[in-house]
C-alpha cells in the first residue's frame, strides 16, 4: 500500500496531499516543498514595509468588494417584490387581459419587453399622463415618480431578475373599467389667452381639443402680476384624453389671465366647489 503525505506551504495557507508508492520519492517531495516554502518566506521578508502595506490594503479592499457584492445580490430589485407593484398600480388599468393594450400582468409578459418598457417610461410616453410632473399638483397623476423610474431602470439594467420568493409577489388587482369622464355643463372653455370676468374656483383642466404631439405651458397670471402654474402639456396624445384634477381646488380672482393655450386648441376649466368651513389658505390668490 502507498503512503500518504500531507504538507503545507508555511505561511501560505495552502495544503498539498500526495500518495506515493516509494518512501524515497516522498522524501524528495518533502525537500522540494521545504525549498519552495523557504523561497516564499524569503520573498515576503524581502518586501519593503510600503509594499506590505499595499498588499494588506489590496486584500482588505478585495474582501470589502466581495462583501458588497454579496449584499447587493441579496437586495436586488426583483419583479416579485418591486416591479410588479409599479406595473399593477401604474399600468395594469390598460395592460391586462382583455384591456386596451397587451397584458403586463405577469413576469413572462413583461420580461421580453423590458428594454422597450424602460425606453417608454424614461421618455414619459408611458404611462400616458401627457404632462410634465411638478408643474401643477394633481390628485390623479399617473406618471411614474422619480423613485419608480430609477427602480424600473435599475431592474432592466440588472437583467430583469424575477426573484426567488413568490410570497413577495402581490395579488393581481381587480380591474373595473373606470367610468368615462363627463364634462360638466358649466365649464369655462379657453382658446388662446383668456381673461376671467368673475372669481372662480377651478377643480382641474380638461383638454377638449388638443392636437396630438402638442407641448405647451399653461399658466394663470393673477391681477397682482403673480403667475400660477396650471398645466404643462408635453407631447400630449389625444388618444388618451383625460382630465387633470388639482389636488386642491384653485381659487382664481376676476381679472386673471389664462395664458399658454394655443389658438387652435380648446381647454376646459372644470369648476370646483369652495370649502365654506375651511379656507384654502395655501391656494388662495386674492388681490392684495
Amino acid at each position: 500500500m502507498g503512503q500518504k503525505y500531507t504538507g503545507s506551504f508555511e505561511g501560505s495557507g495552502v495544503v498539498g496531499t500526495c500518495a506515493q508508492s516509494a518512501p524515497v520519492k516522498i522524501s524528495t517531495k518533502v525537500k522540494r516543498t521545504e525549498r519552495m516554502t523557504y523561497l516564499y518566506n524569503d520573498s515576503v521578508e524581502s518586501m519593503s514595509k510600503s509594499m506590505k502595506c499595499w498588499l494588506f490594503g489590496a486584500v482588505v479592499l478585495l474582501g470589502a468588494s466581495i462583501e458588497c457584492s454579496a449584499h447587493n445580490v441579496g437586495n436586488a430589485i426583483t419583479w416579485n417584490r418591486e416591479i410588479s407593484r409599479i406595473i399593477y398600480q401604474r399600468c395594469a388599468s390598460c395592460h391586462h387581459d382583455g384591456g386596451a393594450a397587451f397584458s403586463l400582468m405577469r413576469y413572462q409578459d413583461v420580461q421580453p419587453r423590458a428594454v422597450d418598457i424602460k425606453d417608454a417610461v424614461l421618455s414619459r410616453r408611458m404611462p400616458p399622463w401627457g404632462a410634465v410632473k411638478g408643474f401643477g399638483d394633481f390628485r390623479n397623476d399617473q406618471g411614474l415618480s422619480q423613485a419608480e423610474l430609477e427602480l424600473m431602470t435599475d431592474w432592466v439594467d440588472s437583467d430583469t431578475p424575477k426573484g426567488n420568493n413568490p410570497n413577495t409577489l402581490p395579488k393581481e388587482p381587480k380591474l373595473d373599467k373606470p367610468p368615462a369622464f363627463k364634462i360638466p355643463k358649466n365649464v369655462i372653455t379657453v382658446r388662446g389667452d383668456f381673461t376671467l370676468r368673475n372669481d372662480i374656483v377651478v377643480d382641474g383642466l380638461f383638454p377638449e381639443k388638443v392636437v396630438t404631439g402638442t407641448s405647451t405651458k399653461i399658466v394663470a397670471v393673477l391681477p397682482n402680476g403673480r403667475s400660477e402654474p396650471l398645466l404643462w402639456l408635453y407631447e400630449y396624445n389625444d388618444g388618451y384624453k383625460h382630465p387633470f384634477l388639482f389636488r386642491e381646488p384653485l381659487e382664481l380672482p376676476s381679472g386673471t389671465i389664462i395664458r399658454g393655450v394655443p389658438p387652435d386648441a380648446q381647454i376646459a376649466l372644470i369648476p370646483g366647489k369652495k370649502n365654506k368651513t375651511q379656507a384654502i389658505s395655501n391656494r388662495r390668490y386674492a388681490l392684495r
